[in-house]
């Protein structure tokens, strides 16, 4: 029988607590022993009170057994949290990995707050496991061992104990199932409360101009009943458990005590042995124990089912050939993409000439970001093909790929420490030369000079406007550009004169690469060599803009819906 995957995890989660679990095993094995031995080692003291034997010698030995016990049971504690660290650093890198390596189809499948609870809080539940397993399984070692121990001293005892352990296992199987339903659904409400959080965040600009706070409070905290009503779940769970146990185990005990005493009676045992059977089925019938290593590994399980789903998700892959010489021509060979309600892109062909400059446009969901995202496989088609100078992307290797095609985007995200790591942050080493002259051509060079550090300057302690960092983020893509530059929509927080100079940049430092511009401005569609127009899934027309400014459906991509009927006017230049 093959494990789940949740169950795959937690054991590959343990095996990663390295030499730290199987230090845990040895000092669980020292207090498991101890434990043992020591009723029997107390029962043996008092029979030598009682006759007159080696007391001294008993109660050495009884001390010595509580002092392993104090003194390993710190140890173990220790080397558990050990164990712990290690299994969770190798799962949250694991997991971080996998999500970096799933790209765009990460955020679409899960949402970014969901991803981090499973990132923080769901891969530290599982870490747990790395020691819990050797808990739980030690644990379970004790009741045997008692039962064995009641055996020797009297086969009665044991029998008398194992007429109840149906009982035992039923309680126990009741428990698992109730625990892992209320687990399951805990760890998934927090997730939910994560992502609302993470997008209350993202847009508390919104929040607080609309005055809304209340109302986005009451909306991140809405799942709380919910979380409660799991959590009560767990709760009554273990409270169930412990009632019943509270009435099986003393009948247990009881049953086991009378069957001793009568043992005492008829001479088979004696007073230090009747004492020590007293432990045992207290020991045997330990679901107490059991019980709270059973619930930490069904709540490991349940937060393992959760970071195992996001593994479970497939990383793009990629190929391992390389490029051949060429001008970065892109081709879509019957590309379909669909999306909600039917297909964005449907059997699209379309060629990109090498070198050129070509603006994008189209109507708002007319799949222009889509076809940009196409274009350097930050997704993949459904169904066909995106070829770069011939070859298949999919069969590119990855770093084949990124050094080809660069991008920029509409709202850049600046990773790195400094501006210079932002700049550069790519698959490149580009020099301090070649930082500043690609800063200067997106008109970013300036104003970073001024900082204080200059490029050293951090960039989590200075404030940028929407147009700087617009300007950070084209110096990155002009950096990294290789072939292709890829930009979308990167006018939208630039003034007309930076816009106009980023034009001229384009059309002469940069010229030998092929630049694909997603735009909704008419100036920039006026300065490419080619349009291509998206309409209903395809393309709706290509060429220049002059000569597809005639058509007013394509005027209408460029104007707000309410104006998409009013004549344009343009002048011999042509609409700017």
């Amino acid at each position: 029988m093959s494990l789940r995957a949740p169950d795959r995890l937690l054991l590959a989660s343990a095996r990663r607590g390295g030499v730290w679990v199987g230090v845990t095993v040895l000092t669980s094995l020292l207090l498991t022993g101890a434990t043992l031995a020591l009723p029997a080692v107390m029962g043996r003291t008092l029979d030598a009170v009682l006759g007159h034997g080696d007391v001294a010698r008993w109660l050495a030995l009884s001390g010595v057994l509580v002092f392993v016990l104090v003194a390993v049971d710190a140890v173990d504690d220790l080397v558990g949290q050990a164990a712990e660290a290690r299994s969770t650093a190798w799962l949250r890198h694991t997991l971080l990995r996998h999500v970096l390596a799933l790209g765009t189809r990460a955020t679409r499948r899960f949402t970014p707050g969901d991803l981090v609870s499973r990132l923080v809080g769901n891969s530290a539940r599982t870490g747990d496991a790395a020691s819990g397993l050797v808990w739980i399984v030690m644990g379970v070692v004790p009741p045997l061992g008692a039962i064995v121990a009641l055996a020797l001293i009297d086969y009665w005892l044991c029998l008398t104990f194992l007429a109840g352990m149906p009982i035992l296992v039923l309680l126990v199987r009741a428990f698992l199932r109730d625990i892992s339903d209320a687990g399951e659904g805990y760890f998934r409400v927090q997730g939910t409360i994560a992502a609302r959080l993470v997008d209350a965040l993202g847009g508390i600009r919104t929040i607080t101009a609309a005055g809304t706070l209340d109302r986005e409070a009451q909306r991140v905290l809405a799942p709380l009943p919910e979380v409660h009503r799991h959590g009560l779940g767990m709760w009554n769970a273990l409270a169930r458990i412990s009632a019943r146990g509270d009435l099986v185990v003393p009948l247990l005990v009881v049953a086991v005590l009378a069957v001793a005493g009568l043992g005492l009676t008829q001479g088979r045992i004696t007073p230090g042995e009747v004492l020590a059977a007293s432990e045992y089925v207290i020991m045997a019938a330990g679901i107490g124990g059991v019980m709270s290593s059973l619930n930490e590994l069904a709540q490991a399980r349940a937060a393992a089912a959760r970071v195992a789903e996001v593994i479970a998700e497939p990383a793009m892959a990629y190929g391992s050939e390389r490029l051949p010489e060429g001008p970065g021509r892109l081709q879509f060979r019957g590309v379909t993409v669909q999306g909600a309600d039917g297909p964005v892109l449907n059997d699209l062909d379309l060629t990109i000439p090498g070198g050129a400059l070509v603006a994008v446009v189209g109507r708002s969901g007319a799949g222009k970001s889509l076809l940009a995202a196409l274009a350097g496989r930050l997704v993949d088609p459904d169904e066909g093909e995106v070829l770069l100078d011939g070859v298949p992307l999919r069969r590119l290797a990855r770093e084949e790929l990124r050094r080809a095609v660069a991008y920029g985007f509409e709202r850049p995200v600046l990773l790195g420490e400094t501006f210079a790591d932002a700049i550069g942050f790519g698959s490149g080493s580009p020099s301090p030369g070649e930082l500043a002259a690609r800063a200067r051509a997106a008109r970013a060079d300036g104003f970073i000079r001024r900082m204080p550090a200059g490029y050293a300057s951090r960039v989590a302690d200075t404030p940028l406007s929407g147009g700087e960092a617009q300007r950070v983020g084209l110096a990155r893509a002009f950096v990294q550009a290789g072939r292709v530059l890829i930009l979308d929509d990167v006018a939208a927080s630039l003034d007309t004169v930076t816009e106009h100079h980023i034009s001229q940049v384009l059309t002469g430092a940069l010229a030998d690469r092929t630049r694909l511009i997603v735009t909704h401005r008419a100036s920039t569609a006026d300065r490419a060599e080619l349009v291509v127009w998206l309409a209903d899934g395809g393309v709706r027309g290509r060429g220049t803009h002059r000569g597809l400014w005639a058509d007013p459906e394509y005027r209408a991509a460029f104007q707000p819906l309410s104006v998409t009927r009013t004549p344009v006017r343009t002048g011999a230049g042509g609409a700017r």
